[in-house]
């Protein structure tokens, strides 16, 4: 009985070393297809991302108020001024529009005395980081 017991147990063992060696389950290969509009949106996101960056820069705020006026708000400044960079930053509970990325204070208030004819409520702003 002993030596069938030792039989079996260098059988289970030879089995299993020979299914060891022949298993494909851990195999390494990783194939990844991507649709090219997702980098195309990556690269937009990236392009959004570096304008919402809060820096040493000055920004004009025109609108603080709700999500479908804020993008509304968005919409007709881009289409007014199409050469400066505006935003939507959500702060709890509000979402504002941020125009511009100024340097320098006065470059900032010559823009906002222009801005302030269409949008009387605008004021700057230097952001915290």
């Amino acid at each position: 009985m002993l030596h069938f017991s030792k039989l079996k147990f260098v059988f289970c063992l030879c089995l299993l070393t020979f299914a060891c060696q022949k298993s494909t389950g851990q195999v390494g290969k990783v194939s990844v297809s991507q649709d090219p509009k997702f980098e195309q949106l990556l690269n937009e996101k990236r392009k959004i991302n570096s304008s919402i960056t809060i820096n040493d820069r000055y920004k004009i705020q025109i609108f603080n108020g709700d999500t479908e006026n804020s993008k509304k708000t968005l919409a007709d400044f881009k289409r007014d001024n199409k050469n400066l960079d505006a935003t939507i930053v959500f702060s709890t509970p509000m979402y504002k529009v941020w125009v511009g990325n100024f340097k320098t204070r006065i470059e900032a208030e010559k823009n906002l005395n222009d801005i302030k004819k269409k949008y009387p409520n605008a004021f700057l702003i230097k952001p915290n980081k």
